[in-house]
């Protein structure tokens, strides 16, 4: 996808531009391109960017640890103020207080908007923080390992044979 430059988009049919998307996305690990299309309409003072796209992903279950794939879906849109100030570095500290009014997007009116870069960060916004491939997914199922003469469970790591030893030592 061609970053779009912003004073160009001033000048296009409706202040719109419509970018149609059925690529693979760098950094996004997916197992089929991600496909959909964005809209970028110029408002004077900011940008309203909507999207719609979907991929499928591999997912880790975080009960079971096994993979399942994934459909991911996105319908959203956002608004990017056009700021003179924008993308500027400033000697700021490295802790600062930051009010509520600042936590805004903003592009400078003169350069560009990137829609591979949005619709990456949006992406990874869409990816579940839990995940689980069933509902009622059990878990890691633990099997304990008895001797036939009803004694306890055998540690599975060897490293625990020391405090074995030590609770057998103790009464009780």
């Amino acid at each position: 996808m061609d970053a779009i430059y912003i004073p160009q988009l001033i000048r296009a049919s409706e202040r719109t531009e419509e970018v149609q998307v059925n690529e693979f996305l760098p950094g996004l690990e997916t197992l089929t391109p991600v496909r959909g299309h964005l809209r970028v309409q110029h408002h004077g003072n900011y940008l309203e960017v909507s999207g719609q796209a979907e991929t499928i992903i591999t997912c880790t279950c975080n009960r079971c640890l096994q993979q399942y794939n994934r459909r991911l879906g996105l319908d959203t849109k956002e608004i990017i103020w056009l700021d003179e100030t924008a993308n500027q570095q400033n000697d700021l500290p490295l802790e600062r207080e930051v009010v509520m009014e600042e936590l805004l997007e903003s592009l400078p009116p003169d350069g560009y908007f990137y829609p591979n870069e949005w619709l990456y960060e949006q992406m990874c916004l869409a990816v579940p923080l839990r995940q689980l491939c069933d509902r009622n997914c059990p878990g890691i199922s633990v099997s304990n390992t008895v001797d036939s003469s009803d004694s306890p469970a055998t540690p599975v790591d060897h490293r625990w044979a020391s405090l074995e030893a030590l609770k057998k030592q103790l009464p009780g």
